[in-house]
């Protein structure tokens, strides 16, 4: 990857997540690396990494072949207009993470054969530990690749249909947003019962995280794992059958469902 150019048209959150998370792994150089904004003085505190800053789209992709569109739903059509006379076959790979706006709506706008893939990824890109799942309309095992690995630098990455791409941007992107509320509540928990905030943050993030480890070196089910510290009259299981009596689990999986019904409409 470290020949390859990227551009990163509209750096917003999820845009400077991943700008970070590529700077933070250093394959692609940084004088490799555009990033666009309409108000370029958001981005002057990146300036010192050797990154091209500019708020000139057309000009932007001109010197890069991987173009990552990081624009809001309601924005994606204008700039894809101002885009689409400058798009070359055989040169640019066209990456959307916008949310809710397909493949073939990127391609009708567009009008060209530019090879065009969806990619939804997370802020934890900015740490190198995003998961992005990716889907495309029949590209060349190339150019795919080409795709993966360049996700692969921030994180995981999945190949997955196109139909399921808004199930993966509620579950993988506002995922983020949901845990960490969960680890919030977890941390005002722990000051309740004697913690400082600090040390419960301590105490409450790595807990995550090896939880997250567990179960990803491990393969099992949740439930398995569970079991182990859920022993007989115990305060693990008093304290997730209250949980479980106030909502806990089909609060979660309502909450999930609710923002699924909204990305769908």
């Amino acid at each position: 990857m470290k020949n390859h150019r990227v551009s990163i048209i509209g750096c917003g959150n999820i845009g400077i997540s991943l700008l970070q998370g590529l700077l933070k792994e250093q394959t692609i150089p940084a004088k490799n690396i555009t990033a666009t904004k309409r108000n370029i003085g958001d981005l002057a505190h990146l300036k010192e990494y050797g990154i091209r800053l500019m708020s000139d789209n057309i000009e932007a992709i001109k010197e890069s072949d991987l173009i990552i569109i990081a624009v809001k739903p309601y924005n994606i059509v204008n700039v894809l207009e101002e885009l689409k006379d400058h798009l070359k076959p055989g040169k640019h790979l066209l990456i959307s993470v916008t949310a809710g706006i397909t493949i073939s709506k990127i391609q009708d706008v567009i009008n060209t054969k530019v090879p065009v893939f969806r990619a939804m990824p997370n802020i934890s890109a900015s740490v190198g530990k995003s998961v992005t799942c990716i889907c495309h309309n029949g590209a060349k095992p190339k150019e795919l690749e080409e795709i993966k690995c360049l996700f692969d630098l921030i994180g995981t990455t999945m190949i997955i249909d196109e139909d399921l791409m808004e199930s993966a941007t509620i579950l993988g992107a506002c995922g983020i947003a949901y845990v960490l509320r969960f680890i919030r509540a977890m941390i005002q928990g722990g000051i309740q019962i004697g913690f400082d905030a600090a040390t419960a943050s301590a105490i409450v993030n790595q807990t995550v995280k090896g939880a997250a480890e567990l179960l990803i070196e491990r393969h099992q089910h949740p439930e398995f794992e569970i079991d182990k510290v859920t022993t007989p009259k115990g305060c693990t299981i008093v304290g997730l059958n209250e949980m479980e009596h106030n909502g806990f689990s089909s609060s979660l999986i309502k909450g999930l469902v609710a923002s699924y019904e909204k990305i769908e409409k």
